[in-house]
């Protein structure tokens, strides 16, 4: 959620902000509106309560019977319209709010203009595109081919976008789960296990909601919605309280299963893991001084870049621009890793700053200092890394011309000593 003295004080400022993204400044004249008709109803509620707090103390004074029954007619009148004027401002005061939550993060400076993800800028590479010397297989006829992936049971079970990992392919996804959290801890997270469902609340707070509704799972009965990302859940753990400058940073890293609705177009990653309804992943996330944030955001960057380069992977960073960004984002850098079965890059990471926008509609805050006034801190996320599409990489750049698949050396004593997959 975006500051609404930002809004009030920089208007213009904000709607060619917005503009970048296509968006039209209605949106904003909106807020506005709803804004000034709230600070109307408050100042004209403060004018008849301290209206009916004066004569109440000169009706207790009054000797006359008439006078006085007639002055506290007229203040049972005025306290009826105070009344009905504290309602027309909540409802006034919900509809701004709601207002408000629909508006998307503004782009850090460094962020380019432009229409799709064909548009982000490669700021950094180690290793090429692999051609492996044989023709290289996509995983899914590797993973049928070793029987560590089952798609026909996957539907069987759920129905479309589900699959079973069998044998060493389930044994290989739990090992990259453990090392990677491992691998976190040692570059100083700290480790939550969260619930895998949430309050609804608990999407408002980390932007889910109400943009991505219908991408949801949701329990009608209990009202609990299962986490598309352990960035809601983890979001939330401080919301409400006031953290001490001294507690800061905080970083925690939690591993979650993640369940999104994917919309997909006709004939678009048909085949394989690549997209799911059910997928895993490690997510980093950081509670930060806003002064401090942007060198959190490039550390949590080197962080993501480390778990590629240890797996051996070729991989990328790409500078987000503004046709691509997430709608909390303020600066967003992708990391992906190149599968040579499919021919393509895969995004394994999106690490972004999101600065206090989450913290806005969470009430994240912190103390500056002992007895100051508590300020909205910056939130970070990064995924370190996501799953299945890790598992692809693995796959298609270890695999070998016989159709067996090498174990990388950093997850074989997670997966017993287990060096190729046969």
């Amino acid at each position: 959620m975006l500051d609404i003295r930002l809004i009030r004080e920089r208007t213009d400022y904000v709607k060619q902000q917005l503009a970048r993204f296509g968006i039209n400044g209605e949106v904003v004249d909106s807020v506005l509106a709803f804004d000034e008709r709230r600070r109307a109803l408050v100042r004209e509620v403060e004018e008849l309560k301290a209206r009916r707090n004066a004569a109440s103390k000169a009706i207790s004074t009054l000797k006359d019977g008439d006078e006085r029954a007639a002055r506290i007619a007229e203040m049972r009148a005025v306290g009826d319209r105070i009344a009905a004027l504290d309602k027309e401002l909540a409802r006034v005061e919900e509809e701004q709010r709601l207002a408000m939550l629909d508006i998307r993060n503004l782009p850090h400076p460094d962020v380019p203009d432009g229409a799709d993800d064909s548009d982000n800028p490669v700021i950094y590479q180690e290793g090429e595109e692999r051609q492996l010397p044989f023709p290289a297989r996509p995983h899914w006829e590797l993973g049928e081919a070793l029987g560590i992936i089952n798609f026909e049971q996957g539907v069987k079970l759920a129905g479309s976008r589900f699959y079973v990992l069998r044998g060493l392919g389930a044994r290989l996804q739990r090992a990259t789960i453990q090392w990677l959290l491992d691998l976190h801890l040692a570059q100083g997270y700290s480790e939550v296990y969260t619930p895998f469902v949430v309050k609804e609340q608990a999407l408002w707070a980390s932007g889910q909601l109400p943009k991505f509704r219908d991408n949801l799972y949701r329990d009608e009965e209990s009202g609990l919605w299962l986490v598309p990302t352990a960035e809601v859940p983890v979001t939330s753990l401080y919301a409400d309280e006031i953290l001490e400058a001294s507690q800061l940073p905080i970083y925690h890293v939690a591993y979650t299963p993640c369940f999104r609705k994917e919309q997909l177009s006709a004939g678009r990653d048909v085949r394989g893991i690549k997209r799911g309804h059910q997928f895993d992943k490690v997510e980093m996330y950081m509670f930060e001084r806003p002064e401090a944030s942007y060198d959190a955001l490039e550390k949590l960057r080197r962080d993501a870049e480390e778990c590629a380069r240890l797996l051996g992977l070729p991989f990328r960073t790409k500078l987000l621009c503004t046709g691509d960004i997430g709608f909390g984002s303020a600066k967003t850098y992708d990391i992906e890793v190149w599968a040579p079965g499919q021919g393509e890059w895969l995004e394994v990471s999106s690490c972004s700053n999101v600065e206090a926008f989450q913290a806005r509609r969470a009430n994240l805050r912190y103390r500056p200092a002992p007895g100051a006034r508590p300020e909205f801190l910056h939130t970070l996320n990064g995924s370190g890394l996501g799953l299945p599409r890790t598992i692809i990489a693995i796959m298609e750049n270890y695999q070998q011309a016989d159709g067996s698949i090498v174990v990388p050396e950093v997850l074989r004593p997670y997966m017993g000593g287990v060096e190729v997959i046969r």
